[in-house]
Formats: structure tokens, sequence, C-alpha cells
């Protein structure tokens, strides 16, 4: 039986900042493709050679992992024959698959399964020339140079909160590297569990194997059930406003997948796996801030980058309450091949809940939920210190509409908001920044208010 390889079958590449600006934020919108029969299925143990499937309305085409073409009776043999697996597809139809099925202990396949396209801004190394409003970086006593946060004008943002999950105490204390069983997720040390996710608590679990820093990671599954096991990374939410500090800076996957998390070592031990931070999560910059005026529950859903990338990092958004929207810093977070990187966030219609919007896929909303969320957020701070915040359809994945208006306020460089299905400027998005020493709102509110 040969060994399954979990391969990220497309990279594309897209700009992702809006002409709305001057002085355009040079992003770029990174895709990822991912089996999604394979997420709903049971574990999948490792095999030996994977059949890449790459789905869409037309045709299916298949290819070893290794790249190598095989025709379509012969990939339907292997499969059969249980010597193959699809690890893999691309861009989604944009009709809601049926119900998945109930979990199996034997995993499934299938030549048409729908994937996800979760996504991160990446920037350029050589950064675009900054607006005159640039804020200069100031250095703090921590364990990196970072900007200085901007001064918040917002509305009090309430920081007492988990973001719709669980734990999330101690996020500024050490981490006992090597001492906290795998079976016990550390919530005492600042990690969220995301309990609806199916795997104790942790928002991903990337089964490698073995690791051995500096060698690239080309054999990953991904259980859909269970927990933390040895020889895994095993990846985590942090609170509202905050980011996870774990990943491997020189061990990522061998054809361009994030991994994150601490790693479940041999004895069945928690490691840290990036010796630049001893803490699990650490505050972001800052300034943003996202405030509910609706008259229900509105959940901002964060991938879970570097790790699977779903999006399944929780904000829910009550009415009447403001939030910290993380802020990344670029300087700081996770550089996926050697590119800078920044967040996207995933807003839900009102009234959807965490366990339906905070998810690959939501039962109750296939279409309009989860990676089917009608919006995107991106936002992050470059290496110059200038903020960017964009607001955009979630396209070409999803054609739902939002339920609600968001607009940007506060001290920004250019107008950016959702007003009754449209978009400043007219097109399918917009792209603003902070200005120096500014912070800004991102304000949910009911259709076709002021």
């Amino acid at each position: 039986m040969k060994t399954i390889v979990k391969m990220a079958v497309t990279a594309a590449l897209m700009a992702g900042a809006s002409a709305d600006l001057s002085n355009r934020h040079q992003h770029l919108h990174r895709h990822r493709a991912v089996n999604e029969q394979q997420r709903r299925d049971s574990p999948v143990e490792k095999r030996a050679a994977a059949v890449t499937a790459w789905a869409n309305p037309v045709e299916t085409k298949y290819v070893y992992a290794g790249g190598e073409a095989v025709g379509v009776d012969e990939a339907k043999k292997c499969i059969a024959d249980g010597q193959c697996i699809v690890v893999g597809a691309t861009t989604p139809t944009f009709t809601p698959p049926p119900p998945p099925p109930p979990p199996t202990t034997t995993p499934k396949t299938t030549s048409t399964s729908r994937t996800k396209e979760a996504a991160e801004f990446i920037e350029s190394k050589k950064p675009a020339a900054p607006p005159t409003t640039t804020a200069q970086p100031a250095t703090q006593p921590t364990q990196h140079s970072t900007p200085a946060a901007p001064a918040s004008n917002s509305p009090a943002a309430n920081t007492n909160n988990n973001g719709g999950g669980s734990g999330g105490s101690g996020a500024s204390s050490d981490f006992p590297s090597g001492q906290i069983p795998c079976s016990q997720f550390p919530s005492a040390y600042g990690a969220v569990a995301v309990d609806w996710v199916g795997l104790d608590g942790w928002a991903s679990i990337q089964t490698t194997g073995s690791w051995s820093p500096g060698t690239l990671i080309s054999d990953i599954t991904e259980p859909v059930s269970g927990g933390c096991v040895p020889g895994s990374f095993c990846s985590y939410a942090c609170a509202p406003g905050q980011t996870k500090t774990q990943w491997p800076p020189t061990s990522q996957g061998a054809t361009g997948q994030s991994i994150g998390g601490l790693w479940c070592n041999s004895n069945g031990f928690l490691e840290l796996t990036n010796p630049a931070f001893s803490t699990l999560c650490m505050a972001g910059l800052g300034g943003i801030t996202v405030q509910n005026q609706l008259s229900d529950v509105a959940c901002v859903c964060g991938t879970n980058y570097p790790g699977n990338e779903m999006m399944n990092v929780p904000l829910v958004t009550e009415p009447g309450q403001a939030y910290p929207l993380t802020n990344l810093n670029a300087k700081t977070a996770y550089q996926w091949q050697g590119k800078y990187t920044s967040g996207q966030f995933y807003v839900n219609n009102a009234g959807v809940t965490v366990d339906e919007a905070c998810v690959w896929t939501s039962s109750q909303y296939p279409d309009s939920a989860g990676n089917w969320a009608p919006v995107n957020i991106g936002a992050g701070t470059d290496i110059n210190g200038v903020t960017y915040l964009s607001i955009f359809a979630n396209q070409p994945t999803s054609t739902a509409q939002l339920d609600f208006d968001i607009e940007i306020t506060g001290d920004v460089s250019a107008p950016c908001y959702l007003k009754s299905g449209s978009y400043y400027g007219g097109g399918n998005g917009c792209t603003t920044a902070i200005t120096s020493g500014g912070s800004a709102t991102i304000v949910f509110k009911a259709s076709g208010s002021s």
C-alpha cells in the first residue's frame, strides 16, 4: 500500500487591492484547494499513491501525486482497488453539495468532490511606495520590532472575549514546551478551543509522521475527527485581536501547503515549533474594531493560517457590541514562500451561529455560510507600518448576498463600504488605509440605513 500525499493542487494568484487608492497596496490573493469529501469522512489512513482529481463542471482529470498523467479508467480502477485515493480538487461549482454522509471508519473517495478555496492576502517582499500617511515603525520591548499600535478613536472594544470559542486565558504566559500532554488542549496558555470542528478543540491536525526542522514536508494527512496525536502539527485559534505564534518557519509544505501549530512529539507531549516565540498567541497591532449595530449576532471567521486554512477562527459579534479585529503585523506574521501575509476573514449573514458559520461547509446554509459566506474582509499592516482594510465579495467561490451593510469608518484614507449590495466605486470590493496614528471601525448595520 502506498503512502497518501496531500498535495496543494492549485496556487492561483490574483490582485487583491483596490484601484480606489492612489497608491495601491500590492496584495495578492492565494487560493488553496483541498478535498472536501476527505474532510467530511473519517480520518484517512496513510496510503501509498495518491490520485489527484481536478473537478470542474465540464470534466475530471487525474494525475498521480508526482504529476504523471493517468487515464480515467486506470484512475478509477486504482481507486476501486484501494491503491489510490483522491486528495485534491479545484474551484467548486456554485451549487451547494448534498448533506454529507455519516462518518464511517473507512475513508471514502470521490473524483468529483467539492472543494474549498481558503485565501490569504500575500504581499511581495518589495513593498509598493507607501502613502504620505505612512506610520513609522517604533521599536517595542518585545521579541520583535513592531510598528506602534494606532491610537484608538473607535468604540471601546470588548477585549474580555474568546470570540465564540472556549478558553483563551493566559495568552502572555510562556508555554512549557515538551511538558503538556497532547491530549490536553492548552487553553490555559491563550489557545481558544473550537469545539464544533470535532478535533477536541484544535483548529486543525496535520499528521506528517516525523518532523526535521529545515526540511520541507510532502507527506501530510488531515484527520477530520479525534485529537492531537504523535507525529502531528496541531493548530489552534487565539482570542479576537490576537494571532497564533506557532508554526515551523523552515519546514512548510513541499508544494506550497501551509503548516501550523504545536508539534506532538513521539512521547505524546506538545512542543513549540517557532523559536521566535515562547507563547502561543500574540497581540496584533490594534487599531481595527468591528461594531455590530444589527439586531442579531454576526459571525466573522478568520482563516486557520498557517494550517489547513479553514475559516474556523471565531469572532461572534453580539448586537450593540464592539470587538477587536486581528491586525496582523507583516514583520512578525507567517510568510508564505518568502512573501508577507495579512489576514482574511469571512463575514456570514446575521443570525448564523458560530458552528454553522466558522466551518468549511455549513449543513444549514451550504451555499451562503462558511467557505461560501458572502463577504470577505482583509486586514493587516505592511512592513512600512501602513494598515490596509478591504471588504470584497467572496467570488468566484460564492454568489450569496450579505443581508446587511458594512462600512469602514474612522481615520481612513478613502471611503469603503457595502450598501444594499453595492460596493463603493461600483466594483466587487474596496480597499482603504488607516492614516498615521489613527484607527478604524468596521460597522455592521441594517441594509438601507444611513
